[in-house]
């Protein structure tokens, strides 16, 4: 399949290389081999490319034309003609340029004026990267000094190339006038021709051309490479990171049933303790109206059985908020405050009588509902929300992955 079909995939995952996916469609296509001219404003780009071709299809002028990337197919050759560097203050024509130079381009054509000298460091820099590049990935940058009939004599020009030279010492240059190339071909002048050095440039362009193909190979491998590679890296970090927080999310749910477990039958023995300590059922005795101020059995054995479920809800409660467990999920929410508490919800407010105190805390029943409530609002708690969602997304992560790893071998 395309690069371009699943482009997206991998991008999804890896948004970084998203030019190298879209350099990864264009090698892996059998489109025109491209070649690219790049170099400042005014320099002679487009006159350059129209005596390569052989015909007015670019603008020239001594004002700016080139604004954006401009392309032509002939010979086979898909020929771009970018915008100079350092052409717009703001800098518009320079990311055109630069992206020019990166994503459309086989064969780089870097021209530089005669008349200019030596190189400036921007366009050292970028000379640099892109023979950097090339060493990777095999596409080829030509040096053309242009407009060499700008120079005074062959001595001025032997000056420029020195100095050049000293600065770009591994760099060969092709020394061409559009000009005299022009001259040549209307007057049907050779020696002017072989003297504006396009015909030496067209050929070593050609040379180029033939070894675009087997370049291409290799960088679509290269570049489908990297990418798998790194893809191999994330999947076994995500893989990691995700089997380290499902372990940790079984060792914290592990942690806190056997914690709610002993807090369960530490205060259930309690309260069967005191049960057992209490003779006469007093508390299930109603009051009288002439009891309403007077202190009377039932209502000490109603107040010490309160007092002592009150001990048992602080010491469940102590446990769960160590754990996270407080407050309810905000749908259950309510405006009163006070009643969004875990506690209240489970447990109540308030227990009086002894059958209350034995169903919640003397029966199997009573003890396994509270740890299944307990239990249902430590999944819903903010931490194990957190966690599982955590869990959720590298488990997407993961599958994102895969499926970007599957688009990268489809396009090997």
């Amino acid at each position: 399949m395309s690069a371009l079909g699943g482009m997206h995939d991998v991008v999804a995952v890896l948004p970084h290389r998203a030019d190298d996916m879209a350099r990864l469609d264009i090698v892996s296509e059998r489109g025109e081999p491209i070649v690219t001219v790049i170099g400042k404003y005014n320099h002679g780009k487009s006159r350059l490319l129209n005596e390569l071709i052989g015909t007015s299809v670019f603008s020239v002028a001594d004002r700016r034309e080139t604004v954006k990337l401009a392309g032509s197919v002939h010979g086979g050759v898909r020929w771009l003609d970018a915008p100079g560097l350092d052409a717009d203050v703001g800098t518009e024509d320079d990311r055109y340029a630069l992206h020019a130079a990166w994503l459309h381009a086989d064969i780089r054509l870097f021209v530089h004026a005669a008349k200019e000298g030596e190189l400036d460091a921007k366009e050292l820099a970028l000379l640099a990267e892109l023979h950097a590049d090339g060493a990777r990935s095999r596409r080829q940058t030509l040096f053309v000094l242009s407009q060499v009939d700008q120079l005074a004599d062959d001595a001025e020009l032997q000056k420029v190339r020195d100095a050049i030279s000293a600065q770009c010492p591994d760099v060969a240059l092709h020394a061409v006038s559009s000009t005299r190339y022009r001259k040549g071909v209307d007057e049907g002048k050779t020696l002017m021709l072989e003297r504006s050095g396009m015909p030496s440039l067209r050929a070593e362009i050609d040379t180029a051309l033939a070894r675009v193909p087997e370049a291409r190979a290799h960088e679509a491998a290269m570049l489908s490479g990297d990418m798998r590679d790194e893809l191999a890296r994330l999947l076994a970090t995500l893989k990691q990171s995700l089997a380290d927080s499902c372990a940790l999310q079984r060792r914290q749910r592990m942690a806190f049933d056997e914690g709610l477990l002993r807090i369960i039958d530490k205060v259930s023995g309690d309260i069967e303790s005191m049960l057992n300590a209490l003779g006469v059922d007093h508390a299930s005795v109603p009051d009288g109206a002439r009891d309403a101020y007077a202190i009377t059995a039932g209502k000490l054995e109603r107040a010490h059985i309160q007092n002592a479920y009150s001990r048992a809800c602080i010491e469940i409660d102590s446990f769960l908020a160590g754990q996270g467990v407080i407050g309810l999920p905000s749908e259950q929410q309510t405006v009163a405050r006070a009643l969004n508490n875990v506690m209240v919800v489970v447990m109540g407010v308030s227990v009086k009588f002894r059958k209350d105190l034995n169903r919640m805390f003397g029966t199997q029943a009573g003890r396994e509902n509270m740890r299944r409530e307990f239990t249902h609002y430590y999944e819903r708690s903010a931490d194990r929300q957190a966690l599982a969602a955590l869990i959720a997304d590298s488990a997407r992560a993961i599958e994102a992955s895969e499926k970007a790893a599957r688009v990268l071998d489809e396009t090997a």
